[in-house]
């Protein structure tokens, strides 16, 4: 299957043995439309079903060419213009989103994820289910939806809550941001490699004459460093903190803690949406308790409530995005506006399904 033909933002072609895809969208830190999620499933199936593929590897591209930046997530603009115009392909794009992220964290071959660059959102949710994760020194991770109001779908609970202690309420609630070794610490990431070498490993693929998948992602595992280091965080607070039982008791040790990393902290929560912040850690504290599938369902109710509970520009979501990437003037008008303000039963809201299990969206997933 080769479909790189010009202005193709999904370049999928078999070298050798390996089913290589790569996101050519650098103008947009190839960040996912629809028919970009749809190329990258419709290759994947192809090739879960041809012997001839005994792995894949995936890829970004940036200005510059091959590798640099990996992937910013969904296409932000599209949800917003989508979401005010009731355009129902807004619907589409999370249904098959999160099914291609379900089709990655269950795929019979290895599938190998170079994450050099920006790796956010939308592109964690293409690597984290990954069998080899490799990162560089210019990895960049983050979910950082609550800036937006939003969560971090695409799985972001499942994975997140796997990380150890509480470090997955500190990073989806704040959007932190981690480098490789950070990310290794934090088990999103399974190996290291100089951003120098990966042109060097990515056209070996094509040219060894590999006897399995196995072998594949045994020959790539053997370039990269494994050790891991402890992260940068201070863990014991992490785990004191985003450990208590709701935002209430979090953002009030925070504020009321005189180190420099709680006022930190606590102003970064701050600019959060606090309607989301009391969602999220809602969110992966049900996820801890979640296997993937069960945790997918859940996320695509709840994206589906980011857009429906309170429709159009009144959404949370639409106006996270109308101030970070269409107005640019970074004053989100929040609803409710304090973190002390959002009620319980504004949060219950996102985890009533707007479907019957027979009617879910993603009712097929395995």
């Amino acid at each position: 299957m080769n479909a790189s033909v010009p202005e193709t933002h999904v370049i999928a072609e078999v070298q050798g043995r390996v089913g290589c895809i790569t996101l050519n969208r650098p103008k947009a830190l190839n960040a996912l439309s629809l028919d970009m999620i749809r190329r990258i499933t419709q290759a994947l199936v192809a090739w879960r079903d041809d012997d001839q593929v005994q792995a894949v590897a995936v890829r970004g591209v940036n200005k510059e060419g091959p590798f640099g930046s990996f992937c910013a997530g969904g296409d932000i603009r599209f949800f917003h213009q989508a979401a005010l115009s009731g355009d129902a392909s807004l619907e589409d794009f999370f249904t098959e989103e999160y099914a291609l992220n379900h089709l990655i964290h269950t795929y019979p071959k290895p599938y190998i994820a170079f994450m050099d660059g920006i790796v956010m959102g939308g592109g964690m949710g293409i690597s984290q289910g990954a069998s080899l994760r490799i990162v560089t020194e210019r990895s960049k991770l983050a979910m950082p939806e609550t800036h937006i109001g939003l969560f971090p779908d695409v799985g972001g609970g499942y994975f997140l809550s796997r990380c150890p202690g509480r470090l997955g309420e500190y990073l989806a609630l704040t959007g932190q941001t981690l480098g490789a070794r950070d990310a290794m610490a934090a088990g999103l990431a399974d190996g290291f490699i100089e951003s120098g070498r990966l042109v060097g490993l990515w056209n070996s693929l094509a040219q060894t004459p590999f006897e399995n998948g196995a072998s594949v992602e045994r020959w790539c595992a053997s370039h990269l460093s494994t050790t891991v280091s402890p992260g940068s965080w201070p863990a014991k607070e992490i785990d004191r903190v985003f450990g208590l039982p709701d935002m209430h008791a979090i953002i009030s040790t925070l504020e009321s803690g005189d180190g420099e990393w709680a006022k930190a902290t606590a102003a970064t929560l701050r600019h959060r949406s606090p309607l989301m912040l009391h969602v999220v850690l809602e969110q992966v504290r049900r996820a801890r308790a979640m296997g993937l599938t069960d945790n997918l369902r859940m996320e695509r109710g709840m994206v589906y409530r980011c857009f429906h509970l309170r429709p159009g520009a009144a959404s949370e979501t639409v106006e996270g995005i109308r101030a970070l990437a269409v107005d640019k003037d970074h004053q989100p008008r929040w609803n409710p506006e304090r973190i002390e303000d959002v009620g319980r039963g504004h949060v219950a809201a996102f985890f009533e399904s707007p479907w019957t299990a027979d009617a879910h969206p993603l009712k097929h997933l395995g």
